[in-house]
């Protein structure tokens, strides 16, 4: 398989182990902070993705939310988080997802994200655009806040990054914006951006697996994925995340600033 092939494979695979355990009884343990969750859904997943890519691409490196990988000579690199909305999950909600990237050196090439309640498969590759089941997607062409519904995050603090977070809710709610939404899963907001259905996100802290496949999506599908100041963003680093159509992205920026 090539590469986004074996994204998709591996994200599709990922999202029947979601189903298997979303409607039956599963243990739900705490990370370091009590408000982060992982169940067994999380680790099977990402096993099975790993096991996948392996498959094809054994010499490659991978950074997983899940595990620690030994690190190879390879340039290519997998990003992956094997249920997105672990949070929701865990508590019924339906909005969860799977996501694995492809990086070369520092360059994204292929990500692939899919929500197996919605049987929605988002996908991109490198200068070939973004896609929904097959069928290509744009962002919005809305050229102001009045117009836009905005997604944002909020992080696992409860201190000084809530505040902030909350803070720029107001300041965008006084902006004004026509909606704003909260849907727990970092993934899929940005393939919601991608796809026209709302026009901008952000969030004040982004893992690499969390961000790594839709910045691609996004950006395939037309769109701009930046820091808070506009700055470009590092995938395999933490980072403060504002996505949007390109059209309101400096609009987001000033508000943020």
């Amino acid at each position: 398989m090539n590469y986004l092939d074996t994204a998709i494979t591996a994200a599709r695979e990922a999202g029947k182990i979601h189903q298997q355990y979303f409607t039956s009884d599963f243990k739900v343990k705490t990370k370091a902070n009590s408000f982060d969750l992982v169940t067994e859904a999380d680790v099977k997943a990402e096993r099975k993705i790993v096991e996948i890519i392996k498959q094809s691409f054994p010499e490659h490196n991978f950074l997983g939310e899940e595990e620690n990988y030994e690190k190879t000579d390879s340039p290519y690199t997998w990003i992956i988080d094997p249920l997105d909305g672990t949070n929701n999950f865990a508590s019924g909600l339906p909005i969860f997802c799977s996501s694995v990237a492809l990086a070369k050196d520092s360059e994204l090439i292929a990500g692939a994200i899919y929500d197996a309640s919605r049987d929605e498969l988002f996908f991109a590759e490198k200068g070939k655009g973004a896609f929904l089941n097959g069928k290509k997607i744009r962002v919005t062409e809305h050229d102001c806040l009045e117009k836009s519904i905005l997604i944002t995050g909020f992080y696992y603090d409860r201190g000084r990054q809530m505040l902030d977070t909350l803070d720029n809710i107001r300041k965008f709610l006084q902006a004004p914006i026509l909606g704003l939404r909260r849907l727990g899963s970092a993934a899929l907001d940005l393939c919601y951006i991608a796809s026209g259905r709302a026009s901008g996100f952000w969030e004040f802290e982004l893992n690499p697996w969390d961000f790594s496949a839709g910045k691609i999506i996004v950006e395939e599908a037309g769109g701009t994925f930046s820091g808070r100041f506009g700055e470009p963003v590092d995938i395999f680093k933490k980072g403060y995340i504002v996505a949007s159509n390109t059209r309101i992205h400096p609009l987001m920026l000033k508000v943020l600033d």
